[in-house]
């Protein structure tokens, strides 16, 4: 079924609606339909260029392509809302001519007030219809003392606006309980009800996914459809995106908009391998494509429950990303910055070395620092390793290495044949006199990028340092 992902250009896209956009393009392509990009932008004060062209860049990195909307246009256009107020305005006069839209002059101050009113007598907040009987010449008289007016769509009384939804199953309202909106702001731009539903029906949308947090907008999108006899979409509302603790996704959570992501290193493969799983349930636990998470997305896999943020998994995705990497793929990925800084004569071998240990570009930096700086410095676990291993283990070490150069095995073996030690106790002490560190790639082809002269001269660090010298 046709789909749509339409975004307010107000900020930087955020994974909440990165993951709306991405279930809508899998549903299209799934469905060997087409997805729609369309930018409501009808919010002038805040919507912005440089969000648009954001967002633009963000969807097209991610994948998801659309075959209308920016750039690609389309029969249905155009699919900037701001534009289309012509199109709006002929409806707007179909609903006053048909007498289910009027004008409403009630201030925001006065609405206010009404809705506080209701609250205390425990009703659910509504428009109480104040000006919804006034006769012509009253409405003449107000538009003549200068009061500009919104319109406000007249829902039906005793009525029931029943639809199932994709994801939440039958659905029912009652029009009492709803009260007539706001369809025409007072400055004559269309509001998201009204234009929202408008351009789903006028551009073919037969599948409106988005956040369960517009549930109680379709009631009254299906009312202003059914009074322009315009088709009425399907409806799959998603669960939204909670953090751990169960509260609304925040940076406190380590939520990120796209952009920050892309810029930290984080591939779009990887995202949307997350993205898709948030929510929404696959047999595989692999690595797919966007073709493979497409081809398997499964609408009745959406889960009813909410979603929680999980930073791990995020990360877990990425590191299988970079994993599937080849070397132009790394080399380009790290950035040229980071790539320059490793002569080509050793970039295979540092590639194949550190590939499966990096998961952002700011670690190949740190391996790169740690391998190829004349500098090393140690923390405190790692005095304490090497305090134990103590000098001879690191004269023999280096002995080795004046000899016979970055052959490890030989290493090990005159380490071997002076000390009566195996496993953690051989290992360990060169891993951390050679890197710093308790953790990484294997040791061989770490040598072999160190060279025998820097390897040699951390030996000689070591050795300062355990007998209490300062490095």
């Amino acid at each position: 079924m046709k789909t749509r992902f339409c975004p307010s250009p107000t900020g930087q896209i955020h994974l909440g609606n990165a993951r709306t956009a991405l279930f809508s393009a899998l549903s299209a392509v799934n469905s060997h339909s087409k997805f729609v990009l369309r930018i409501e932008d009808t919010d002038l004060a805040r919507s912005k260029q440089e969000y648009v062209d954001l967002l633009l860049q963000d969807l097209q990195w991610m994948g998801l392509n659309w075959q209308e909307g920016p750039g690609v246009n389309g029969e249905n256009g155009p699919y900037y809302q701001s534009l289309r107020q012509e199109i709006y305005d002929q409806y707007y006069q179909q609903l006053i001519n048909d007498g289910l839209a009027y004008p409403c002059f009630c201030s925001e101050k006065k609405l206010a007030m009404t809705r506080k009113a209701q609250r205390a007598a425990g009703q659910a907040p509504r428009y109480p219809g104040t000006c919804r009987h006034l006769q012509k010449d009253e409405i003449d008289k107000k538009i003549e003392l200068g009061e500009k007016p919104t319109l406000r769509f007249r829902m039906p009384n005793n009525t029931t606006i029943s639809f199932t939804d994709q994801v939440k199953g039958l659905q029912q309202f009652n029009s009492n309980d709803i009260g007539d909106f706001i369809i025409r702001r007072a400055d004559g731009s269309a509001s998201f009800m009204f234009c929202n539903a408008l351009d789903d029906a006028l551009m073919g949308v037969e599948l409106v996914m988005r956040g369960e947090d517009h549930l109680t907008n379709s009631p009254r999108q299906i009312a202003i459809l059914q009074a322009l006899n315009l088709p009425i979409p399907n409806y799959a509302h998603i669960a939204l995106i909670a953090g751990p603790d169960g509260s609304p996704l925040s940076k406190r959570h380590g939520s990120q908009s796209i952009m920050q992501l892309r810029d930290s290193g984080y591939l779009a493969i990887a995202i949307n391998n997350y993205l898709a799983r948030v929510g929404h349930s696959y047999e595989s636990n692999e690595l797919m494509s966007f073709k493979e998470l497409a081809a398997a997305f499964d609408i009745q896999r959406l889960s009813k429950s909410v979603a929680h943020f999980d930073l791990s998994q995020l990360r877990f995705w990425q590191k299988a990303a970079v994993h599937t990497l080849n070397e132009a793929e790394f080399w380009n990925w790290t950035g040229y910055e980071i790539a320059a800084s490793v002569d080509n004569e050793i970039k295979s071998l540092f590639y194949s070395t550190i590939h499966e240990n990096v998961t952002f570009p700011s670690e190949v930096s740190t391996w790169i620092k740690c391998l190829l700086s004349d500098e090393i410095i140690y923390q405190s676990e790692a005095i304490k390793i090497l305090k134990m291993a103590g000098a001879d283990f690191f004269t023999v070490v280096k002995d080795s290495l004046d000899k016979n150069g970055t052959d490890f095995s030989v290493i090990i073996n005159d380490l071997k044949q002076n000390f009566d030690i195996k496993g953690k106790q051989l290992f360990m002490p060169l891993r951390v006199a050679f890197t710093g560190l308790m953790q990484g790639p294997e040791m061989k082809p770490i040598l072999k990028i160190l060279g025998a002269q820097r390897a040699v001269n951390r030996c000689l660090t070591v050795n300062q340092l355990i007998k209490g010298s300062s490095c």
